[in-house]
């Protein structure tokens, strides 16, 4: 599942042929695989990203109007701020910075999809 789109993800989530924790989780066990050799990503939220994709699931339960992408794990660039999760911008003298506030281009993405890396 983890090879497709977003488009087809959100597909299989709205079908129920996947539940976003366990797509989620999935992304995850890719990242481990890999990671050590390509060194893509600074920092997982690996607990914020499993609640956040659990609360979707919740909804989509419930019968809850969801937006088109709701349950789909996105990987931010580490130059866009994420509250209280680590934005280095790569650099080493910014590794302790956890930013205070959300980017506004990311607002507005945050709705629908959720982060679980950077």
């Amino acid at each position: 599942m983890i090879k497709k789109t977003a488009a087809e993800m959100a597909e299989a989530l709205a079908k129920k042929e996947i539940s976003s924790v366990e797509l989620t989780e999935q992304h995850f066990s890719r990242i481990k695989e890999v990671d050590g050799k390509v060194k893509a990503f600074l920092h997982l939220d690996t607990d914020g990203a499993l609640a956040q994709a659990a609360a979707v699931d919740k909804k989509r339960a419930a019968g809850e109007k969801l937006a088109p992408l709701a349950g789909v794990p996105l990987a931010l660039k580490d130059v866009l701020t994420q509250k209280g999760i680590p934005t280095t911008c790569g650099s080493k003298m910014l590794e302790d910075r956890k930013s205070t506030r959300l980017n506004s281009s990311h607002a507005n993405i945050s709705y629908a999809v959720f982060c679980l890396k950077k």
